[in-house]
Parts: structure tokens; sequence; C-alpha cells
């Protein structure tokens, strides 16, 4: 089995409402005084996005998100693709 099918099969076996949970979580860590993710993506799109540590922020927080885009995205793929 290919690493990329592996990792499709990994993600089909998750339940969706795991992942949402997990993006809403770490997708809007920490609450106050605004949500990391939105600070980063702010900076990225100003142009200073420089720190690591920022760039290592925005990858963690947005991580799950992204995960959670496959998700929904192969979820609807394989719907309409069965027989």
């Amino acid at each position: 089995m290919k690493p990329v099918s592996r990792v499709f099969a990994w993600l089909d076996r998750v339940p969706l409402h795991w992942i949402v949970l997990l993006a809403l979580g770490l997708g809007l860590a920490p609450f106050t005084p605004e949500p990391h993710l939105v600070e980063k993506v702010r900076m990225l799109m100003q142009g200073k996005l420089t720190r690591l540590l920022d760039i290592w922020d925005l990858l963690m927080h947005g991580a799950p998100l992204l995960l959670l885009l496959l998700k929904v995205a192969r979820s609807i793929r394989l719907r309409n693709h069965r027989p």
C-alpha cells in the first residue's frame, strides 16, 4: 500500500466529529484575546509572518483544519463515486 493510500485509509477510519472537535479546539485556541490561527493568517497576509515560532503556530493551529477539509472532500468524492 502506498503511503498516501495509508493516510487516506487512516483518515477514512477517523470519525468526522473528532476531526471537527480538533479543528475547533486547536483552530480557535487560545480563545482570548484572538485565536492564533486568525492572528497568524493576518500576519501572513500582511507579510509579517517571519519568525519560526509564528510559522510553527500557523502550521500547528491550521493542520486540523486542513485534515477536516481533506476528510470532507474525501467523503464527498467517495459518496459520488459509489455504484
